[in-house]
């Protein structure tokens, strides 16, 4: 399944400072059920967001008008905890399109990568100086350049560059999930195949 090809991201932010956040708090095990990538974004941080009268928290970021935008800003070891891929498809399925931590669980950072969602990791001196922009001004927004491997805080000018695998780095500037690349070298492994002796 192709997704949004990821340039350039300019936008606000969404600010959860809150440190070994895991998979089981991204999506309860209960909403695991579905087979298909949609509907997970509306359980996305289910049990903070909503009580069991299924009223809002009031006092959970997600629920706060002031802040909106396509980046999730979260504390370090974000997504840590079971290996669901659900986690990720929740973020995504939110509107979700760039996570930045200063530590990821390494499957869950994989799984982001596989469905169209770019996990940055900067410094943990950086990472606070994005919350404290936020909380100067939570229209505060932010570059997320693929391309230069950039983070930039538009306000200050401050940026810092962050690391990512060049084969899903051009898997996220094509829109392309594994299965999608493969068929993008179609052509390329017929070829191969054919030159081979059998």
């Amino acid at each position: 399944m192709a997704y949004d090809k990821f340039d350039i991201l300019t936008s606000s932010a969404v600010p959860l400072p809150i440190e070994n956040v895991d998979t089981d708090q991204i999506i309860p095990a209960r909403f695991l059920k579905a087979t298909e990538r949609k509907g997970f974004g509306d359980n996305l941080f289910r049990d903070w967001r909503y009580n069991q009268d299924n009223s809002p928290k009031s006092d959970f970021v997600l629920n706060n008008e002031l802040y909106s935008g396509k980046i999730l800003v979260g504390g370090k070891n974000f997504g840590s905890g079971s290996s669901r891929e659900h986690a990720a498809w929740a973020v995504y399925d939110y509107g979700f399109r760039c996570v930045i931590s200063s530590f990821f669980a390494d499957i869950f950072r994989g799984n982001c990568l596989n469905i169209g969602v770019l996990p940055v990791q900067v410094s943990p001196e950086f990472l606070q100086k994005i919350f404290d922009a936020i909380a100067e001004d939570p229209k505060t927004e932010f570059e997320v350049n693929l391309a230069a491997q950039t983070v930039k805080i538009l306000t200050s000018g401050e940026h810092e560059s962050f690391d990512i695998n060049d084969y899903k780095k051009g898997n996220m500037t094509n829109g392309f999930d594994d299965i999608d690349y493969l068929l993008n070298i179609k052509d390329d492994i017929q070829q191969f195949a054919k030159s081979r002796p059998f």
